[in-house]
């Protein structure tokens, strides 16, 4: 069997039910892991249970801003090989926004993560890892996202410190551009999606929105390849050098 494998892992996603998340669970499940899946929607948790077979997975309701609940859910679970927290919600905006909309990206994505991992390292085997869920936009911002841009630089520091503290468990980040998933945009008229989409591809190198199971593949990447931490990948079709 390749070293490169998840056979008989154990992997907790929290935020798989949907988008890059869900498209993990199921890559992982292909190479033999069993799934831990959590998120806020239980019908969602049933939807996604039922498309990557029951067998294969374990499903919880679970509010990750809520730092006790995640506390609550790590005790649950008990030990695990790979971490993957995709997870967030929040809204994006200029530097003249309200503090709810300038807040939301830090409470939404980046303090959901930290405790995750605050919860999580002492349940995760030696020889495991965690992979965070940052954004290409902190490292090519456009106007109108402070906070959001900051709120990814702050999570690719994040890993890299982490992946200090908590070696040999190894940590890294995946930084994806624009994925095409059903969670982008979400309650929008197909019409806003499209130009959303179109308008993306237009500032990337490859001229094309990238696919949740091409993230995915990143992320199965970070968590099987033994000689990686502290790093960031951007799946993002190269819109950072263009």
């Amino acid at each position: 069997m390749s070293n490169f494998s998840l056979k008989n892992k154990r992997i907790v996603i929290i935020g798989g039910s949907s988008g890059i998340g869900l498209a993990t669970a199921k890559q992982a499940i292909e190479q033999g892991a069993q799934v831990v899946i959590a998120g806020r929607s239980k019908e969602r948790l049933d939807a996604a249970r039922q498309y990557l077979g029951h067998e294969h997975v374990e499903a919880y309701a679970l509010d990750n801003k809520n730092e006790l609940a995640l506390q609550s859910f790590f005790e649950q679970i008990g030990h695990f090989d790979h971490l993957f927290t995709p997870g967030a919600s929040y809204v994006r905006g200029p530097i003249t926004s309200s503090a709810e909309v300038a807040h939301s990206c830090f409470n939404s994505k980046f303090w959901p993560q930290y405790n995750a991992v605050k919860y999580a390292a002492p349940f995760i085997n030696s020889n495991g890892s965690i992979v965070l869920m940052s954004g290409a936009f902190g490292q090519r911002p456009l106007a109108g996202g402070a906070s959001y841009a900051a709120c990814n630089g702050a999570i690719e520091s994040l890993g890299k410190a982490l992946a200090v503290e908590l070696a040999p468990i190894r940590v890294n980040v995946i930084s994806p551009g624009t994925i095409h998933t059903n969670f982008n945009l979400e309650g929008a008229e197909q019409e806003v999606r499209d130009q959303s989409y179109d308008a993306y591809a237009k500032i990337n190198l490859l001229g094309k929105i990238g696919q949740a199971e091409e993230a995915a593949h990143t992320t199965i990447y970070l968590m099987t390849n033994a000689y990686t931490t502290g790093s960031t990948l951007f799946p993002d079709g190269g819109y950072i050098l263009r």
